[in-house]
């Protein structure tokens, strides 16, 4: 039995650790608790908050710091970079960060048929920058009327069949597209005219490589009654601008099978045709 010395001594540790020896060791007598801000703690930062926030706003909309000083086009072609900037009319000295830049794209695509694609990008801190894309021409159309000493003489269209420049002179290597509406081409009464013209870029498109760059003249007839002028008085009756992966293969074969042949058919590229004599008008 432990006596009244034993039971002293052991009342003496407790005190001394701090600790009840019959207390669960997983449920500990004394719990830590961190310490929480005070009012004043929080409102120092919520103030520090508004501060910070209220400089943000003037140095983007008050301040000289951030506001527009240059504005750099590029991708241009044929258009100029004085051309873009006066249609861009980006203001000159107004926050960088109120610039509306689909409200430039907006102006430039629609005052500059030239450009394909537009992209505004600021350049912090001072700068803005116009990104066009210029549509190239595939296709040629002789400008109806007028005086071909006037100038422009022909429309450029594009491989979407968009016309969009006229210029004096033919670019090098663009073909001639020439319409010459059939008489019982009701099914053309279909298709609009950007249509037609869409076709017959996507048969240029369509035509082997080594083909496409001997093209002179797109003739259509209709929508399914394209033909392509090649140099050396030789041509491609391509039928419609459909299944032209299939049409490409078949040329390619029968320009080999016949190399001294003058006019293919591959209209139905199931069945194609060379001969040396031109065939009738489809």
């Amino acid at each position: 039995m432990a006596g009244p010395a034993q039971a002293a001594e052991r009342h003496t540790d407790e005190r001394r650790t701090g600790e009840d020896p019959t207390a669960d060791p997983a449920e500990p007598s004394v719990r830590r608790r961190l310490p929480r801000p005070g009012r004043r703690a929080l409102l120092v930062l919520v103030v520090l908050a508004l501060l910070l926030g209220a400089f943000g706003v003037w140095a983007l909309y008050g301040s000289s710091w951030l506001r527009v000083e240059k504005v750099s086009v590029d991708g241009t072609r044929v258009l100029t970079e004085r051309r873009v900037l006066d249609v861009a009319d980006v203001p000159l000295g107004a926050p960088l960060a109120s610039l509306d830049a689909s409200a430039v794209e907006r102006r430039v695509r629609e005052a500059l048929r030239r450009v394909d694609e537009v992209r505004v990008v600021r350049a912090w801190p001072h700068g803005v920058g116009v990104h066009v894309t210029e549509r190239r021409p595939v296709l040629l159309l002789r400008k109806s009327g007028g005086d071909p000493g006037e100038g422009a003489r022909y429309v450029e269209v594009d491989a979407e069949g968009v016309r969009f420049a006229t210029v004096g002179e033919a670019p090098e290597g663009v073909p001639l597209l020439v319409v010459e509406p059939r008489a019982d081409a009701q099914a053309q009464q279909r298709f609009s005219a950007r249509a037609l013209r869409r076709a017959a870029a996507d048969v240029l498109a369509g035509l082997p490589a080594g083909v496409r760059e001997d093209a002179r003249t797109v003739r259509a007839a209709s929508y399914d009654a394209l033909t392509v002028e090649l140099t050396g008085d030789r041509t491609v009756r391509w039928g419609s601008a459909e299944r032209g992966t299939a049409k490409n293969r078949a040329l390619r074969a029968l320009m080999k099978a016949s190399p001294d042949a003058a006019h293919f058919d591959v209209s139905a590229p199931t069945a194609p045709a060379a001969s040396s004599s031109r065939p009738s008008p489809p």
